[in-house]
């Protein structure tokens, strides 16, 4: 089993932290988590694709053991995390690498292929969204928010924040409940309730209206590089749907789409079959 390292690393004065494994000699992958996750949602994955890659998991500001400075202090935005993302990647002196992209890894990751995409080999997309084909009606709560937000719109959008919705995060559309550990969203929830979290991730919420916007721009660079593309998806996930998987396909024709039957957090049930396709779509392909 791969030893894992613990880092911090001050990007313009925040302290992010990341998890690292492997050597840095053969290939890279970062892997970037979504909402209300951290690097702790590669956990298991990470020790396995470490005998074959070297990998490179970040927290983001306000998420898992990075500083979380307040709304005042720092600019919560998807342009902003890439941006704090691209600095790490700087640091680590890292010239080229594969990314994996979940939930708000999605935003993060395509905005940094966009801009540097010489640097990219290859994409894994786990229920990490780039078409309107994967928004589902889970979205029409936040549209009354990104259009007018005050205090009654809010509230849905606080409820995402409790423990409760934590938990259907992680347990709707799963095959078996008792098979996903509860340390997942426990720890996702210690997150959340840190003082000043709920700004931060209103926020981030309220930011998250630029993203649609920003699809015809990632389809370009889609259509343009090529990117080799792996989709694997849990097809039961109430906040991506499957359709947004098989998207790629309209402009990537040559990607892989597997559907598996579990929800939106998939590594934490069919964490094996996603590692057994990443190890197999980015060993079958030459490094630049």
């Amino acid at each position: 089993m791969a030893t894992i390292s613990y880092r911090n690393i001050p990007i313009d004065g925040v302290n992010v932290f990341y998890r690292e494994a492997g050597t840095q000699h053969v290939q890279t992958l970062i892997l970037l988590h979504g909402f209300p996750s951290s690097s702790h949602m590669f956990r298991n994955l990470l020790p396995t694709l470490a005998e074959h890659f070297h990998v490179v998991a970040p927290d983001y500001p306000g998420y898992g053991y990075s500083e979380c400075p307040s709304v005042e202090q720092f600019t919560y935005t998807f342009d902003h995390l890439e941006e704090m993302i691209e600095k790490v990647v700087s640091a680590l002196k890292l010239p080229f690498f594969s990314i994996y992209v979940q939930d708000y890894g999605a935003p993060v990751g395509f905005r940094l292929a966009v801009k540097h995409p010489e640097m990219i080999e290859a994409i894994i997309s786990q229920n990490g969204n780039a078409y309107q084909e994967g928004l589902t009606s889970f979205w029409d709560a936040a549209r009354p928010f990104w259009s007018n937000r005050n205090a009654e719109t809010e509230k849905p959008i606080r409820n995402l924040l409790t423990q409760e919705s934590t938990i259907w995060q992680y347990t709707h559309g799963v095959r078996q409940k008792d098979h996903i550990s509860p340390d997942a969203w426990t720890f996702d929830q210690w997150g959340l309730n840190r003082p000043g979290n709920a700004e931060i991730q209103l926020a981030l919420f309220e930011d998250y209206r630029n993203n649609p916007p920003l699809y015809p721009q990632w389809h370009e660079y889609f259509r343009h590089y090529q990117p080799p593309l792996l989709a694997v998806w849990g097809k039961n996930d109430p906040i991506f749907g499957p359709d947004g998987a098989e998207a790629f396909k309209q402009d990537l024709p040559q990607s892989e789409v597997y559907l598996l039957d579990t929800g939106h957090f998939a590594l934490e049930e069919d964490g094996d079959v996603i590692a057994q396709h990443i190890i197999r779509f980015l060993t079958t392909r030459e490094p630049k």
